[in-house]
């Protein structure tokens, strides 16, 4: 007989219902899904017996929903409080009043996710603030604190230029990516472009033609980006006026470069001299001047989950190699996961797959009875306030901000629930809080070539789901 874990305690799963509703079944026969793809559990929080189970013990690939074990796992070990901390010396003797800094600038990642533009800025004018101005040797980035390979970002689907895709990294800057901003002039027929961040070296085409038209259409198709040299991106296509302004967040070409141009970039925008160059480097001994701190573990799992964040939670994921077994690996990282899970669900971990710990993956696996022991757990847990959180709200924000459906449309911000989709995975778990006052975990996952086309039976889960009705309404 199957287990149930709640607080913690393995009890008997009794009175699940093991069919589907007729809903649900009825909206897979349209997408041709077979019912057999689909895995689901449905059970009130804190109870022993689910409401509904279906393939509950199947491992399947969960796509990003994956993001709940490595967020609910940090949340739990490292603590909702816990910060990333970036350190930075200056190596040298610093001259007054002139702010010469007669040796280099070291700064080591620590795998911090959340150096983005505004925050590198922050970093470098802290620099400033220490008394730097003008730099005699050079800007030393240390990027050995997660010890990986180094992995082109087009391998998982031939999309390099997708941000999505960027690789993690000890020192991640901006997520390796930058934004361009198309703003049309209609009296000088052209859109200009504007990019964020700046990239030393890097030119980039000031406007694009704007031709008459109202239908946008597939616009970033139509601009025909040529970005195959890394020191200039062209477009060879024009944009429709009826457009409007548009952005484009995109990957850099050459990451390998990347963290180089912008540190170069930014540090002159700021007014600052550098005489030597940007290198990578080892960071030397004792205390450094000055460290820069990440928001805290709470706000960022918050960022991974409402958008379904790959770099940032493949950032976590090794950041938990790092902070429990002493090494930012891969291998590390899915040793220390790993033994939380077994930890946490017992028996349940026994078939999961961790890979990258974001779900960008076709190797990884859960089942859907896994996923609800998590959430239980999660619940009980002391971090529930800030894990619960950190989920999306039906039809109020992050990725279910647009959530369509009858669920969707009447019972909006009642369910906090992480979305997962791949080519052939889509995928829902999280908490829904019924009409009756009931709270209820949801885990759906479908495995299939038509996966996209089923998102309709995950809408009528959700809707049965919310009104749970008695037993005699299922098939």
């Amino acid at each position: 007989m199957l287990a149930c874990l709640v607080g913690g305690v393995a009890l008997p799963c009794l009175g699940a219902v093991a069919r589907l509703p007729a809903e649900v079944e009825a909206a897979l026969a349209r997408a041709k899904v077979p019912p057999e793809a689909l895995s689901v559990v449905v059970q009130e929080v804190g109870s022993a017996a689910p409401r509904l189970e279906w393939r509950a013990t199947q491992p399947a690939n969960p796509a990003s929903v994956m993001k709940l074990v490595t967020t609910l796992a940090a949340l739990d070990t490292l603590g909702p409080s816990w910060t990333w901390t970036t350190p930075v010396w200056l190596d040298g003797s610093l001259r007054s009043p002139q702010g010469v800094l007669d040796g280099n600038l070291v700064i080591k990642g620590n795998g911090d996710p959340t150096l983005v533009l505004e925050r590198i800025w922050l970093l470098l004018r802290r620099v400033q603030q220490a008394g730097v101005r003008e730099i005699e040797g050079d800007i030393v980035l240390d990027r050995s604190a997660f010890p990986i390979p180094d992995r082109s970002p087009g391998d998982f689907d031939g999309e390099p230029l997708r941000p999505y895709n960027a690789q993690p990294d000890a020192l991640l800057l901006n997520y390796r990516s930058l934004t361009l901003a198309f703003t049309p002039q209609p009296a000088r027929g052209v859109a200009s472009i504007s990019s964020d961040p700046p990239l030393q070296g890097v030119a980039i085409d000031p406007s694009v033609a704007l031709r008459a038209g109202a239908n946008c259409g597939d616009w970033r198709s139509d601009l025909k980006l040529d970005a195959s040299d890394p020191a200039r991106i062209r477009f060879r296509g024009s944009l429709a006026a009826g457009c409007g302004e548009k952005s484009w967040p995109l990957a850099y070409a050459e990451p390998a470069s990347y963290n180089a141009r912008v540190i170069e970039a930014l540090w002159r925008d700021a007014g600052g001299k550098l005489n030597g160059r940007v290198r990578d480097g080892t960071a030397p001994p004792g205390r450094p001047n000055l460290e820069f701190n990440s928001p805290p573990l709470a706000q960022v799992v918050r960022d991974i989950n409402k958008y379904s964040n790959n770099v940032m939670a493949r950032q976590l994921f090794l950041t938990l190699g790092l902070e429990l077994r002493g090494v930012g690996t891969e291998a590390a990282a899915r040793d220390a996961l790993g033994a939380w899970l077994r930890e946490t669900i017992g028996t349940r971990a026994a078939d999961v797959v961790i890979d990258n710990g974001a779900g960008l993956s076709r190797d990884a696996r859960i089942s859907a009875d896994a996923l609800a022991a998590l959430l239980q757990a999660g619940w009980a847990s002391p971090v529930m306030p800030e894990f619960l959180a950190s989920l999306p709200i039906l039809g109020q924000d992050g990725t279910l901000r647009r959530a369509r459906g009858p669920a969707a449309a009447q019972f909006a911000g009642r369910a906090h629930l992480k979305t997962g989709s791949l080519q052939d995975v889509v995928a829902i778990a999280g908490y829904l809080l019924a009409p009756d006052a009931k709270r209820y975990v949801l885990v759906a996952i479908v495995n299939h070539p038509n996966a996209s086309a089923a998102r309709p039976a995950l809408d009528a889960l959700l809707d049965w789901a919310m009104r749970q009705g008695p037993p005699s309404a299922l098939r």
